[in-house]
């Protein structure tokens, strides 16, 4: 279906909404959507949500962030978010901080269905005194003390891959982050993807399949729906867009300006690529670089012999 379809139809508004990937993979063109359509009082979870959540925060989606880092990597702080943070712009979120290896713990719990699972990660730090979540356990084995996180089980996941076939087999490859806890942990889950390819492809590259079709709600196609993020062999990062970026929405009226053009008055992601310019997407093609072929030996179907 179109990510509008999708969005309208899944995220409603008072949702805990995760955000897959890793600097990798981010789901750009559902986000924007989730935007478009004015979402409001989400609860947005991500280990890294960087510009993601910075956009939703400026567009008044969001009340709630839980999350391990947030700011334009490598470039300057996320405006947006520290409007919210110091001067309650549009409005005041509330924040619950993790570790990224924590904030995955507590989705991998979701994953697996236990209501908690214990981790080494944060011990040493000052979480416990900022997020009431983070217990203490002693293992019944060793005697060991361990920290104790609750699963986080999120109404829906937007995730973007590069390919998938019609079933909703869903394939990547690259850095996958916490994209295949996000999808198990969560009741829906919105895919889109650089292309749908047939079921025989993905037959032939089974490894790659993260996740299964049976879980997947909604397949949106989106060529370059994570841009300004990078998809492994479509295109790279493009890393002059956080710093327009971060020039643009400085101050308020910066952001309003720049979510009003890139965004608002957009129909969709082809408008939204049409937008950027032939020059600058052929600036980000990769050179070819492909992986050997692994023969995986076809055999007999048992029940037709």
């Amino acid at each position: 279906m179109s990510s509008k379809d999708a969005i309208d139809r899944f995220v409603k508004d008072g949702m805990i909404v995760h955000l897959g990937g890793f600097g990798h993979l981010y789901p750009y063109s559902l986000t924007h959507e989730v935007i478009r359509q004015r979402k409001r009082s989400l609860t947005i979870c991500k280990h890294s949500p960087e510009l993601l959540a910075d956009q939703l925060i400026g567009a008044g989606c969001v009340n709630k962030l839980i999350f391990g880092f947030m700011g334009n990597p490598g470039v300057a702080p996320a405006y947006c978010f520290d409007r919210a943070i110091h001067q309650n712009i549009p409005e005041p979120i509330q924040l619950e901080e993790y570790s990224h290896h924590g904030l995955t713990t507590r989705l991998r719990a979701a994953s697996y269905g236990l209501s908690f699972l214990p981790t080494k990660s944060m011990f040493g730090s000052d979480y416990s005194k900022i997020t009431p979540n983070i217990k203490t356990i002693i293992c019944p084995f060793s005697g060991e003390k361990y920290v104790a996180l609750p699963s986080l089980n999120p109404d829906v996941t937007l995730i973007h891959v590069q390919r998938v076939d019609y079933d909703g087999n869903a394939q990547a490859w690259g850095v996958l982050g916490d994209i295949v806890e996000g999808a198990f942990a969560s009741k829906k889950v919105i895919v889109s993807t650089e292309e749908i390819v047939s079921n025989d492809i993905i037959r032939r590259d089974p490894n790659r399949t993260i996740i299964p079709g049976f879980k997947v709600d909604a397949i949106v196609k989106s060529p370059w729906g994570s841009h300004p993020s990078y998809t492994q062999g479509y295109y790279d990062r493009d890393n002059k867009y956080y710093s327009e970026y971060s020039d643009s929405t400085k101050t308020l009226e910066g952001f309003e300006k720049w979510l009003l053009n890139w965004i608002d008055d957009v129909e969709d992601r082809a408008e939204y690529v049409c937008k950027l310019g032939d020059s600058r997407l052929k600036s980000l093609r990769p050179s070819d670089y492909s992986s050997y072929p692994v023969n995986y030996g076809r055999y007999s179907d048992w029940r037709t012999t």
